[in-house]
């Protein structure tokens, strides 16, 4: 590496320090940005030298070159040797700002909002060095730059794991400035998402108390329209809707459409909650109205609400075309927060057509995304319960609406419920008494992710019940049986060595011994090994 970087001039060797920079893939214009303009003829030598890879095209279409990752550090090395290093990453994140910006105005519109997702897609790898080195010398940019990302992280599914970082940004800001007032909105919206309501509460709550006593603002329908979402979700009905009352007058004052549909969204949910579903199929048309008029992602989501409430008001007809008018949007922009909930439903109405194998594979698909994204909701327990039921499971029915029962955070809708009223009862009967009760004291002991992983396991194989015994546990003994247990039930090893009195190193002994006699490699794997075989 010393001796081709020997061989460059001057110019080509300042290019070759400057672009170990860029974590990842990098266009021409990026280099520019960050070694000057009329850097390409160096650009173009480093690739004949062998210090570049020849330009490939990423997933946004732009033509990228990539700096092999011990070329990087070679770079870097010098990088610091000469000085340069704080010009070079100021440099790229004035680029990553520009970047992002510019991203973040497409993906407001309809027709630029697929690529410009595609665009941050492609600089993710640069975005996220760039967003760590600002959190620790430039906060004004990481505010801004988090600012920009923000849409994009929400439509690939990221809130829930930015959380953290958009929670401390919240603290960088002049409390009650407009940036804090922002970042407020952010984390209290990224705590929704993660299923955190009492952080969302909390940081809506602060914003709201920051601005109630100026005049009416954005910032003041964000706060009251985040608040309604939370209470509707801690089962806090009448409160909800009057705090979406008050959000939804101030949005109309202000000019704000986008908070004018959602809080529209949270007085359909709240009639919903209180079993006025006619009522809330008039406000969730009447929120899908503006759906020209706001970006495209919070379009969609007002659909998946127009979607619920056809559905709580038993009118499946009209639910299905909405719902897959939808979905293929959300496919189309790779829409992961949307997509989702959109399959749950979806899943629904496949089995009131009586096609369950096609209701399987949406849930499956709804249960992976989640999982993966960490936005795992409880209603896909519902949907699976229902799965189980058509499909001749009526314990593994019971158990998911067990789980779906003790994990809800509020009480029912009454369109979820009715619908659950009759696979249920049958359910109950099929099995008897004792064996429904054992199905129920099951499924309310599973946490959150055992019952999600459960569900996926249902999904995957949607006809009878499998064997108990499940592939590889008969080699098992009993203390690892035990072990294999506390994994599915979330424990750590060191929770395990606590509650078993062994030491964490004897805990990681039994659990290679027992993935060599299973084959499950990974604690995702241990856990469904133990569902499949009713340990947990």
């Amino acid at each position: 590496m010393e001796w081709s970087y020997r061989l460059l001039d001057e110019a080509g060797r300042r290019v070759f320090r400057a672009v170990s920079v860029f974590p990842g893939p990098f266009t021409l214009e990026a280099a520019e940005a960050v070694a000057g303009p009329g850097t390409g003829p160096a650009v173009l030598h480093l690739v004949d030298c062998s210090l570049l890879t020849p330009p490939r095209e990423g997933p946004d279409g732009r033509a990228r070159y990539v700096l092999l990752e011990t070329l990087r550090a070679y770079g870097a090395g010098l990088l610091a040797a000469a000085g340069e290093q704080d010009q070079a990453a100021a440099a790229l994140a004035g680029w990553a700002l520009e970047t992002a910006e510019q991203a973040d105005a497409g993906m407001q519109t309809m027709a630029g909002e697929a690529a410009a997702a595609r665009w941050l897609d492609a600089e993710d790898a640069t975005l996220r060095q760039v967003l760590a080195w600002s959190m620790g010398r430039d906060r004004e940019a990481a505010l801004r730059l988090a600012g920009a990302l923000f849409g994009w992280w929400l439509q690939r599914g990221r809130l829930p794991s930015v959380y953290p970082l958009l929670a401390e940004l919240a603290g960088y800001a002049e409390p009650g400035s407009y940036r804090w007032c922002t970042a407020q909105t952010w984390a209290g919206f990224a705590a929704w998402y993660s299923q955190d309501l009492a952080g969302a509460l909390r940081h809506f709550t602060a914003l709201r108390d920051a601005v109630a006593d100026r005049p009416p603002s954005r910032a003041l329908a964000n706060a009251l329209n985040g608040r309604a979402a939370a209470l509707l979700e801690l089962g806090q009905i009448p409160e909800a809707a009057e705090e979406a009352r008050q959000s939804l007058a101030i949005a109309r004052e202000v000019g704000y459409p986008s908070r004018e549909v959602f809080a529209l969204v949270a007085l359909a949910n709240a009639a919903a909650a209180a079993g006025d579903a006619d009522e809330a199929v008039r406000l969730a048309r009447q929120a899908d109205q503006f759906r020209d008029d706001i970006p495209p992602a919070m379009a969609r989501e007002s659909r998946v609400a127009l979607t619920e409430m056809l559905m709580q008001a038993g009118d499946f007809a009209a639910a299905g075309p909405v719902c897959a008018a939808a979905l293929a949007a959300c496919r189309d922009a790779g829409d992961l927060r949307n997509l989702p909930d959109l399959l749950y439903r979806m899943a629904l109405l496949k089995l009131r057509a009586g096609r369950a194998g096609d209701a399987a594979a949406q849930l499956r698909e709804a249960l992976r995304l989640t999982l993966r994204t960490g936005a795992m909701r409880w209603y896909y327990l519902d949907a699976c319960g229902h799965l189980c039921a058509a499909t001749g499971r009526p314990a593994e029915a019971i158990t998911m609406w067990a789980a779906y029962a003790a994990l809800l955070p509020r009480g029912d809708w009454p369109g979820t419920a009715r619908l659950r009223e009759e696979p249920l009862r049958t359910a109950r009967q099929a099995l008897g008494p004792a064996r429904a009760r054992a199905a129920e004291q099951r499924g309310a002991a599973m946490s959150l992710a055992t019952a999600a992983e459960y569900a996926l396991l249902l999904t995957e194989h949607p006809g009878p019940p499998q064997s108990p015994e499940g592939p590889g546990l008969g080699r098992l003994s009993a203390r690892e049986r035990e072990l294999v247990t506390l994994v599915a039930q979330g424990a750590t090893n060191a929770q395990i060595a606590a509650e078993l009195f062994i030491s964490v190193r004897t805990v990681s002994s039994h659990l290679d011994r027992i993935r060599d006699k299973t084959g499950a490699r990974r604690r995702a794997d241990l856990t469904r090994l133990a569902l499949a075989a009713g340990l947990v």
